[in-house]
């Protein structure tokens, strides 16, 4: 069963540049360390041979994933985006009910997450909890250390 995943046109351009980085550039080296290592001798007591196959091994699975998720993706339009509640790729601008702490965060593909830009995957547990909240909303959200409340300030398109 494959599941659907959305991303923006930048994020599904670098999962396409690395698919062609893996097939293009990897698989040949890989394909050349087999090679080599097989013109070195007895294939039986050859453990760079082993090692090299297994790395050529795991290239393919990961390229098999890669080929899987891109399969899959959709890419959302931003400009038709409803900011009336928290969607992917909505900027949500949040305050924390127990510290007060203001915070800012876009809700994107797990792919794409990267928390020191702000972006937190929608399969997080934060992402989980702000999905389909509106403005002025509450948020409870358990996280590994307990409980967040947060309340929703803010929806808005990148």
């Amino acid at each position: 069963m494959s599941k659907v995943s959305y991303y923006t046109e930048e994020g599904l351009k670098k999962l396409r540049a690395e698919l062609n980085h893996l097939k293009d550039i990897e698989r040949p080296k890989a394909s050349q360390a087999i090679a080599e290592a097989r013109d070195k001798g007895d294939l039986s007591e050859n453990a760079e041979y082993d090692a090299a196959k297994e790395a050529q091994g795991l290239l393919e699975m990961q390229i098999s994933k890669l080929e899987e998720t891109l399969s899959n993706a959709r890419v959302i339009n931003e400009a038709e985006l409803d900011t009336s509640k928290v969607l992917v790729l909505s900027t949500v601008e949040l305050k924390n009910k127990a510290n007060g702490a203001k915070m800012t965060y876009t809700l994107v593909a797990q792919s794409e997450a990267d928390l020191k830009t702000g972006k937190i995957s929608v399969d997080s547990p934060i992402g989980k909890g702000l999905l389909g909240k509106e403005v002025g909303d509450t948020a409870q959200i358990t996280v590994p250390n307990g409980t967040i409340e947060f309340e929703i300030l803010k929806i808005s398109r990148n």
